[in-house]
């Protein structure tokens, strides 16, 4: 299939910088084929950055990261309009949101202000400055990171900047083989390495690929029941959204390319339905004996997966 190659380069080069975590890197190259942004989120030092550098590494895109901080102002992310004496007129400087992947690191330790600042560029790939829209260069991707743990100068994401991502994913600890491969000098020392393997005509041309993938109506009504019982779910405030149903399907058509299929199956939408939809869920506070909490996003999604038929 066309494109199969493709991707099996990329992921190929991927892994050669973030070890022993195949499916991390088939999920950041389903959200990058399926034009969303994806959310790393995990405790420090497990290769969130590393995945977000490599991804960018291995396009021949143009790339910026952006640390996220307390004192990050919207013009710093965007850009500003300077007065040229010369010309009597004012003129756009872009920012570093003017590059075609873009690594947000820590980005919930900026302030809302500062958040928002991104959800224009993530949902409709412009961005707005005195009474002008300027377009960004496509292919556009947002990588943001962030430490779920840390709580001392952050601020949390909000609903609707949370439902901007495509996918939240976590890495995870390595196992004990793969951190001893990790320690004799592969990764980080193979991330300085890396050279390229798709262009942006390749990537856009898989995106499209992605749009044709062939999604049977039986599979959405599967999905829209999964969707719909968050809706009703008791252990929820917040369903998913019109935007998040449209998110999982996306993500299924991407990976069932990136398996090598122009057609979608039942096991993708349940292998996306935790990452695509657990971060847009609302949990209702409940509470056991002791008083911890009963439930998570992550296990409601799981919970539901197990209620809903599968189409046969």
């Amino acid at each position: 299939m066309p494109g199969t190659d493709a991707i099996r380069a990329l992921q190929r080069n991927i892994e050669q910088a973030l070890v022993g975590k195949p499916e991390v890197v088939r999920l950041a190259i389903v959200a990058l084929l399926a034009r969303g942004h994806l959310l790393i989120e995990d405790v420090p030092g497990v290769g969130k950055t590393t995945l977000a550098q490599a991804l960018a590494r291995s396009l021949g895109l143009t790339f910026q990261r952006i640390q996220f901080t307390s004192d990050l102002l919207p013009s710093d992310i965007l850009g500003v309009s300077i007065f040229d004496p010369r010309k009597a007129e004012f003129e756009f400087k872009p920012g570093p949101i003017f590059a075609n992947i873009i690594l947000a690191d820590e980005i919930n330790r900026t302030t809302p202000k500062t958040q928002s600042s991104l959800l224009e560029a993530m949902n409709e790939a412009q961005v707005s400055l005195d009474h002008h829209t300027h377009r960004l260069p496509q292919p556009f991707m947002v990588l943001a990171t962030q430490n779920p743990l840390e709580y001392q100068g952050t601020h949390p994401l909000p609903e609707s900047q949370m439902d901007r991502f495509l996918l939240r994913i976590r890495i995870g600890y390595p196992d004990e083989a793969h951190e001893r491969i990790i320690l004799r000098g592969a990764g980080a020392a193979v991330l300085e390495r890396l050279e390229p393997v798709l262009t942006a005509e390749v990537v856009l041309d898989l995106q499209k690929q992605v749009e044709s993938v062939k999604v049977d109506d039986s599979l959405v009504g599967y999905l829209m029941a999964i969707v719909n019982a968050t809706r009703t779910h008791t252990a929820l405030d917040l369903g998913v959204s019109p935007r998040g149903s449209l998110a999982l399907l996306r993500s299924a058509q991407a990976l069932a390319l990136v398996d090598g299929r122009r057609y979608c199956i039942p096991d993708d939408i349940k292998q996306l339905a935790i990452p695509a939809l657990a971060h847009r869920v609302l949990l209702r506070a409940r509470w056991d004996a002791a008083g911890n909490p009963t439930d998570d996003a992550d296990s409601v999604v799981r919970e539901i997966l197990e209620d809903v038929a599968v189409p046969r």
